[in-house]
C-alpha cells in the first residue's frame, strides 16, 4: 500500500482520473447492463481505460467497483459474484497504475436507510464490509466512497473500511443546487458535510458529480472553510444535455482545465473529472496543476 500522504506532501496537488461511466459506454456498455459484470468479462476494456488515465497524468485511479455491493449485485443476479468482481476490479487498476494510487471506488446503494426505508445501519455497514474485504484482498491503496447524497449511508460505509481494513479513506459528496445554495438531496449542505466527516475520522473531504467545474469552486470554498483536510474536487464535465437523442456533456477539456487555478485558490489539494471527463480532460488539468508550486 502506497503512502498517499507522503505523495500529496511532496507535490503538493494530486490528479485524479476522469469518467469511467461515460468511457465504457464509449466501448459499447448498454443501458442496464451492470458495469461492474466487465471485470470478469472485458478486462481488457476495463484496464485499458485505467491505463489511459494513467498516460493521461492521474496520480490517483479508481475502480470499476462503484455499483459492486450486495444491493446492486443482486438486481444484475451477480451477486455470488460479489468478492470476485471487486477483487479484481482493483487488480484491473492496480495492473497499469505503474506510480500512481489506486483508490477503490463505492458508490452509493440506491436502497433508502430507516427510517425513510427499511435499511437498517448494520445491514448497510455490512454490505460495504463485503466490498472492503476484496478491496483488501486486491491491493488497493485506499477507498473512495463516492457520489453520495446521505450522509448516514457514507458513515456507514466509513465504518465498514474502518472494521475491516487499515486503508485511508475519502468520502465526495454530490450536492444540487437551490434556492437557498448548494445541499444534497436530502438537505445536508458543504458545510456540516465537511464538518461531520471529519468529526468520522475520513482522511480526505470532497465533492464528485452533479456540476460543471465552475459550480464546484463554490462548494470547494464552502467545504475548505470548515476542515483542513486534503479536498477531493471531481467536476463534470459541464451539465449533461440531450443532442441527437445522445447525452452529451459539454464542457472541453480547454474549457475545464482554465478554472483549475480558481479550485486550487479554493483550496483544493486533489482534483479530477467525473461524468463525460476523458483523458484529454485530464490530461489539460494536470498540466495546469503541475504549473503552481508546491504548497
Amino acid at each position: 500500500m502506497k503512502d498517499w500522504k507522503s505523495i500529496l506532501c511532496s507535490r503538493g496537488l494530486l490528479v485524479l482520473d476522469g469518467a469511467w461511466g461515460t468511457e465504457m459506454i464509449k466501448r459499447g456498455l448498454i443501458l442496464g447492463e451492470c458495469p461492474e459484470l466487465w471485470n470478469l468479462n472485458r478486462p481488457h476494456d476495463v484496464r485499458a481505460i485505467a491505463a489511459s488515465y494513467r498516460e493521461a497524468g492521474a496520480d490517483i485511479i479508481l475502480t470499476n467497483t462503484f455499483g459492486g455491493n450486495p444491493f446492486k449485485l443482486k438486481k444484475a443476479n451477480a451477486l455470488s459474484k460479489i468478492r470476485q468482481i471487486n477483487r479484481r476490479g482493483v487488480e484491473l487498476s492496480k495492473e497499469v497504475s505503474g506510480d500512481s494510487l489506486v483508490f477503490a471506488s463505492i458508490g452509493p446503494t440506491g436502497e433508502f436507510m430507516e427510517p425513510l426505508g427499511i435499511i437498517t445501519e448494520k445491514q448497510m455497514i455490512t454490505c460495504f464490509a463485503e466490498q472492503v474485504i476484496a478491496f483488501v484482498e486486491g491491493g488497493a491503496d485506499g477507498v473512495i466512497i463516492e457520489t453520495m447524497t446521505d450522509l448516514n449511508e457514507a458513515k456507514c460505509a466509513i465504518k465498514a473500511v474502518r472494521e475491516n481494513s487499515n486503508l485511508p479513506v475519502a468520502v465526495s459528496m454530490t450536492f444540487s443546487k437551490g434556492r437557498m445554495g448548494f445541499a444534497t438531496v436530502m438537505g445536508t449542505g458543504p458545510q456540516q458535510a465537511a464538518i461531520e466527516l471529519e468529526s468520522s475520522g475520513v482522511d480526505i473531504v470532497g465533492s464528485n458529480c452533479g456540476f460543471g467545474i465552475e459550480d464546484m469552486v463554490g462548494i470547494a470554498r464552502i467545504m475548505r472553510s470548515t476542515t483542513s483536510l486534503p479536498l477531493w474536487i471531481k467536476p463534470n464535465a459541464g451539465i449533461p444535455k440531450l443532442k441527437n437523442g445522445k447525452t452529451v456533456y459539454p464542457e472541453s477539456p480547454e474549457q475545464m482545465a482554465r478554472f483549475v487555478p480558481e479550485l486550487i485558490k479554493a483550496g483544493t489539494t486533489i482534483i479530477g473529472g467525473c461524468c463525460g471527463t476523458t483523458p484529454r480532460h485530464i490530461q489539460l488539468i494536470a498540466k495546469k496543476c503541475h504549473i503552481y508550486p508546491v504548497r
